[in-house]
């Protein structure tokens, strides 16, 4: 009986990277976490512990903070993009790259009314991703955010669902929906021209929109109104993968003590939880070939 090493990929995971820009008195602020991974014919490190053909992750890393000056980042997807290419372009053994980038939100803090040249305070919301591959099959760019956590207070139903001699759950018209989204999608091609932040922007207004327009008669619905309504609106993208888990808001009975309540005061209970999950994809899109090969699985 033999043995195969039969997949290998090798990177620097999560650099904390911080970058500001100082272009005059009012700066910028970048704080990324990134994640590199080479890809090629890297079996002898395995076998025998050659490490001829490894670019050290060291480096790798070292890579990653520099680029965020020598090329900036105006989109992560952008930054992604450079670094990824640099990678292939720059190392004879690498065949593929994978680049991995969380990016933190922070808001201008305001001070007597004005917003503030060089001090923020860190957003609540979402944590942006980007997901770039480069290889010998094109380049592949994965977008979205993990995290953003949105509730409503009614507008959702559950009911008609199958039932055994286990099941205890009530059916119910009106109920309180909440979850933490994680949604990625791809693009069906790279355009370095193109307006990756815009884009970021409309696809989660849609799916807020969505989340909170929809009379849900179940969360797998409210997730499928959600990916068509970006697919819809931008062509460009030509998959969608949505996680949601439901975190489930119980009736607290307060009867028992002489009160009454309509709908208003519920537990929050975040264990055991339902995790929807949908993949919604074009019926032409191109293969994504490796593109949903994760590293660390930041994004």
């Amino acid at each position: 009986m033999a043995y195969l090493l039969t997949d290998h990929q090798y990177g620097k995971a999560e650099n904390r990277v911080v970058r500001f820009e100082k272009n005059g008195p009012r700066h910028e602020i970048h704080d990324l976490n990134v994640t590199t991974a080479l890809r090629g014919d890297f079996a002898d490190a395995y076998l025998t512990g050659d490490q001829s053909k490894v670019l050290p992750t060291d480096t790798q890393k070292n890579t990653a903070f520099s680029y965020t000056k020598e090329k900036g980042v105006s989109s992560i997807e952008d930054y992604g993009l450079q670094l990824a290419r640099h990678f292939v372009s720059a190392t004879d053994p690498v065949t593929g790259a994978r680049v991995e980038v969380e990016e933190y939100l922070w808001e201008r803090a305001m001070v007597d009314g004005a917003e503030h040249d060089h001090t923020w305070l860190r957003k609540g919301q979402e944590i942006r991703t980007s997901a770039i591959t480069v290889d010998e099959t094109g380049e592949y760019v994965i977008s979205g955010f993990k995290d953003l956590i949105i509730l409503k207070s009614t507008g959702s139903e559950f009911h008609g669902f199958l039932k055994d001699e286990y099941t205890t759950l009530g059916e119910t018209r009106d109920r309180v929906m909440a979850t933490a989204l994680d949604v990625k999608w791809r693009y069906g091609s790279v355009d370095d021209s193109r307006d990756w932040n815009g884009i970021y922007t409309s696809a989660k207004s849609l799916m807020v929109r969505e989340f909170a327009t929809l009379q849900s008669l179940a969360l797998q619905q409210t997730l499928w109104q959600m990916g068509t309504a970006v697919l819809d609106a931008h062509p460009e993208i030509v998959e969608i993968k949505l996680k949601a888990p439901n975190k489930h808001h119980f009736d607290y009975d307060i009867a028992r003590f002489g009160v009454e309540q309509h709908g208003e005061v519920f537990h929050a209970d975040d264990r055991p939880y339902g995790l929807i999950e949908a993949t919604i994809a074009r019926d032409d899109a191109p293969p994504a070939h490796e593109a949903w090969h994760a590293s660390a699985g930041l994004a």
